[in-house]
């Protein structure tokens, strides 16, 4: 999600459709990593700690995520 969100303000993505799709790219490659993810929780971060190895570029991470409303 915070991948996503970063995408919407980027000038060079119009669309809200676009976005996920970047996103969604970046989990499958393996741009974006537990360990980037887990980065602003703080506290909660040792708790945490064992997800930091997950390969989020398995379907099961991104696959989900679907646009709703305008794509614009």
């Amino acid at each position: 999600m915070r991948s996503l969100y970063g995408q919407l303000g980027h000038p060079d993505i119009p669309i809200k459709a676009e976005a996920l799709r970047q996103a969604q790219l970046g989990l499958l490659r393996g741009e974006v990593t537990a360990q980037d993810v887990l980065a602003g929780v703080g506290e909660r971060s040792s708790e945490l700690a064992r997800y930091t190895e997950l390969d989020l570029s398995h379907p099961y991470y991104w696959s989900a995520f679907t646009l709703i409303g305008s794509p614009w």
